[in-house]
């Protein structure tokens, strides 16, 4: 099973902001944080343990526009999924949203069945997507290209597409451990000709690749008879 994924819900509105955090928890694919202005969003961002892939945004906020911290999230790169929730569905206010940089616009009252069927939508977009970046210590990680870029010294580690996937699986844990016959699934799928062996031998050359002491591991260690991603681990 993945790993929930962390949902910023921008919501001025205490009783719904409340209701949506705990709806999107009792679903069990998500974690949700809450913020009620556009500055709480924008510390909640800033965070350097700060990790969002997506974030519901309401687009009457009290201290602006949902619209323009939108536009102001794009322009500082950040490219996770926006779904803007509004009282106003009027065809002008839907394009200004979309202009604006979001990705799906989702008018009030809304069924919650809706909204979460279209975060998901949009994940699965953004997954595959160019803009998808994650850090790993020292590298971006961009799994559509199936790139690791270490800027510091200019390198650039090309993976295939299943250390590309063990990778994006062990990420999205959220530092947690996960057991190899899950991870052997989630990346093969169940299939019975493959063995923990396989996913073994996968963890053995990523760890050449991304390791600068592959014996001595800090970004995929071993734990709890699986594998964990330590994403913040400082590999220098």
């Amino acid at each position: 099973m993945a790993s929930p994924r962390p949902i910023l819900i921008v919501e001025d509105d205490a009783a719904l902001r409340a209701t949506l955090a705990e709806q999107l928890s009792l679903d069990g694919d998500f974690t949700a944080d809450e913020a009620e202005s556009a500055k709480e969003a924008e510390l909640k961002l800033a965070h350097a343990d700060a990790r969002y892939d997506a974030i519901l945004l309401d687009i009457g906020l009290p201290d602006g526009d949902g619209r323009d911290f939108c536009a102001k999230l794009r322009r500082d790169g950040r490219r996770m999924p926006v779904i803007m929730l509004t009282g106003k569905d009027q065809e002008q206010d839907v394009i200004k949203g979309l202009d604006a940089g979001a990705n799906d616009y989702i008018a009030k009252p809304f069924r919650l069945h809706e909204l979460l069927a279209r975060v998901r939508a949009q994940l699965r977009v953004f997954d595959n997507s160019e803009d998808a970046v994650f850090i790993i210590g020292p590298y971006l990680f961009r799994p559509a290209a199936r790139m690791l870029l270490e800027a510091s010294r200019n390198r650039k580690v090309r993976l295939t597409d299943k250390e590309s996937n063990i990778l994006k699986y062990l990420y999205r844990a959220g530092g947690r451990p996960v057991p190899r016959q899950i991870l052997l699934n989630e990346v093969w799928g169940y299939n019975s000709a493959v063995t923990t062996h396989t996913l073994e031998t996968h963890i053995y050359r990523l760890r050449q690749k991304i390791e600068p002491d592959p014996a001595n591991t800090r970004l995929l260690v071993t734990e709890g008879g699986g594998y964990k991603l330590n994403p913040l681990a400082d590999a220098a």
